[in-house]
């Protein structure tokens, strides 16, 4: 089963906005929440969850029973980002076939991918001026 679709951050973002049902799951790891930021999701009534997507042991096994705890209700949109954009898809995929949803990938994801001086955060979620904050 495939996931509802692709957004842009700012799409991605429109939609956390305008919808109070949605939900953004960051499925990066901590790792990454603790050296490059998440995204800040006060202005959104705190609808952020942070759900790895793999840890440093390999795949979270735990991923779909670690969305419910974290409060992602099914029926409800949910937008998932990481690094690039890649994890995120998976992440929709997954939880698309689980029956969440309907579940969007961030194009770009948090960072991006690696420009011309070979260093991320040339596009993304950050790049595009986006509510975001250090742990």
């Amino acid at each position: 089963m495939t996931y509802a679709g692709d957004l842009t951050p700012q799409q991605a973002w429109d939609l956390l906005r305008d919808d109070e049902g949605a939900v953004l799951v960051d499925v990066r790891t901590d790792g990454e929440w603790r050296t490059v930021g998440v995204p800040d999701a006060a202005q959104l009534g705190g609808r952020a969850a942070f759900v790895e997507w793999t840890t440093a042991a390999g795949p979270n096994p735990r991923f779909l029973e670690e969305l419910a705890e974290a409060g992602v209700e099914r029926g409800r949109p949910v937008v998932f980002l990481c690094r690039s954009g890649v994890r995120s898809v998976a992440a929709a995929q997954a939880a698309t076939s689980a029956g969440y949803g309907p579940a969007y990938n961030v194009l770009q994801g948090f960072e991006g991918d690696a420009g011309p001086d070979g260093q991320r955060g040339h596009s993304g979620w950050r790049a595009d001026g986006l509510p975001w904050r250090s742990l």
